[in-house]
């Protein structure tokens, strides 16, 4: 008897949820985001940019249910040190509220 090693899921498989939606809603944006579904993993940065391409119609309506790990929240303050902006600017490029990116500033004490 061989064990078997079970892995855990820890979040929704993106990959595989666009792949579906494509097939089904969107086919002609199929070569749009063949790039990064054919990566192992998305990071949040390339969910964001896949939405935007399937979704892109420049409206904020739906933001208000977006959940977001620790993991994600690093890499958008990360992206606000390296690109240099405040935090107005952080929170319309991605869609945010800026109490949102200042609460996020004074909890993880970046």
């Amino acid at each position: 008897m061989a064990k078997q090693v079970q892995t855990l899921n820890t979040g929704p498989d993106y990959k595989r949820i666009y792949q579906d939606f494509i097939a089904a809603k969107c086919p002609d944006k199929k070569e749009s985001v063949k790039v990064f579904l054919s990566q192992d993993s998305l990071s949040l940065s390339d969910v964001l940019k896949i939405n935007r391409i399937i979704f892109f119609d420049g409206s904020f309506e739906n933001q208000k249910f977006k959940a977001y790990d620790k993991q994600a929240i690093f890499e958008i303050l990360n992206y606000q040190k390296k690109h240099q902006l405040n935090n107005r600017q952080l929170a319309l490029h991605f869609k945010l509220s800026r109490n949102t990116v200042s609460k996020w500033k004074r909890m993880f004490l970046i």
